[in-house]
């Protein structure tokens, strides 16, 4: 096979950048490992910042997320049983956020694709990216009825959009890379309940016993999130102790109540922030989970690898266009200017609001300081509220 752009991995990355691509008039292929049904099944991220739901609307991908979507115009602090809010347009000149789960974002792009893109191929594992330093990178890849053969995309650029267990990355030699990485001593045990979110907005807790978040991914599905210790077994928690120590964290003086429901699914999401540079070698680009991590509780990950795409689309079209490389060639270096802003912003949030195994009075004193700077602070609280916006995709 032989395309333009090859694009390793069917998540909401590569699928929008096929889709940018085929409207700017350059064709690609996407290889993705699972089935359609895995792809569009495969709980992530559900926040969307506002340049995402822009380049999403300009793609033509965005019809049923503004039928469906929830914008959010701020969230809610709570801590020491006070509520805050923080107003996202009064603060950013109009930006806001919107609830629209990723699983959502996918069938949207998967069915557009399959409409009117290039080839995209499930059950497609991609086994090596080779000659990423010549004028004809391949991917060899395996396709499912195949009989075990193997086959290859020959292409002009590749772009690994395969997370962080994908072979993209380890394309780059080691020599040339350098990893950034911390793992914290918790994660999230997170569940989804068949019952209406009990507050309109998000809210992030800050308690003694540990963080909390009220989400949703609709108006009668709830997704709500506990701090555990690192390494728990989500079947260790039974569900009304579930619902016993979400009440507690959220608990605040003025009467609020969780409502409770039938919990579908629960799952443990370990926490980490882990960026690779440089973010290109040759012509293979890397983007999202390929090249960075980041803890979610600033809910970024999903709308970083939405800059990194955008950024490539962007490079690829000015070459296009004006035959200049400048912008193809300065593609690490963009992406990960607004990368190390987005892991400061993450790493913030969640030392903000996540107390550690070992936290001392003091540091517990610092954290509930720094929340209350933010409610009595307007340059604080803007500071807050233009990172969970987003920083600019340019």
């Amino acid at each position: 096979m032989r395309t333009t752009v090859g694009i390793i991995g069917a998540g909401p990355a590569g699928l929008l950048l096929a889709r940018l691509l085929r409207n700017a008039g350059i064709d690609s292929v996407v290889l993705e490992s699972r089935d359609r049904a895995y792809v569009e099944q495969r709980q992530r991220a559900g926040i969307l910042e506002q340049g995402t739901v822009d380049v999403l609307r300009a793609a033509g991908a965005g019809g049923r997320m503004d039928r469906e979507g929830l914008r959010h115009d701020g969230i809610e602090l709570r801590f020491a049983r006070e509520r805050h809010r923080v107003d996202f347009p009064a603060l950013t000149g109009g930006s806001s956020v919107m609830v629209y789960a990723q699983t959502e974002v996918c069938k949207d792009l998967i069915a557009l694709q399959l409409k009117e893109g290039g080839p995209l191929l499930f059950g497609a594992e991609a086994l090596a990216v080779e000659g990423p330093e010549s004028e004809r990178p391949r991917v060899r890849f395996r396709h499912e009825g195949h009989e075990g053969r193997e086959d290859v995309l020959e292409c002009d650029y590749v772009v690994g959009c395969d997370g962080f267990w994908g072979v993209a990355r380890r394309a780059i030699p080691a020599e040339r890379s350098r990893v950034f990485e911390r793992t914290y001593p918790f994660g999230w045990l997170g569940i989804l309940a068949d019952v209406p979110p009990s507050h309109d907005e998000l809210v992030y807790a800050r308690h003694d016993r540990g963080f909390a978040l009220l989400s949703m991914r609709s108006p009668v599905v709830s997704r709500l999130y506990l701090q555990v210790p690192e390494g728990t077994d989500a079947g260790s928690w039974a569900d009304e102790e579930i619902w016993d120590e979400l009440e507690r964290r959220l608990e605040t003086a003025d009467g609020w109540s969780l409502e409770r429901g039938t919990i579908t699914s629960k799952s443990v999401t370990p926490m980490r922030s882990h960026v690779h540079e440089p973010m290109r070698h040759g012509r293979l680009f890397l983007a999202g989970d390929a090249a960075h991590i980041v803890p979610p509780t600033g809910a970024k990950g999903l709308n970083l690898a939405v800059g990194d795409v955008v950024t490539f689309a962007r490079a690829l079209v000015h070459l296009e266009e004006t035959g200049s490389a400048e912008r193809l060639d300065a593609y690490s270096e963009t992406c990960l200017r607004r990368v190390w802003q987005a892991e400061r912003f993450s790493y913030d949030m969640t030392t903000l609001l996540h107390r550690a195994p070992d936290a001392t009075p003091f540091e517990d004193r610092v954290q509930l300081a720094r929340l209350r700077r933010i409610a009595t602070s307007r340059a604080a609280e803007t500071d807050l509220a233009e990172g969970y916006t987003g920083f600019p995709l340019d």
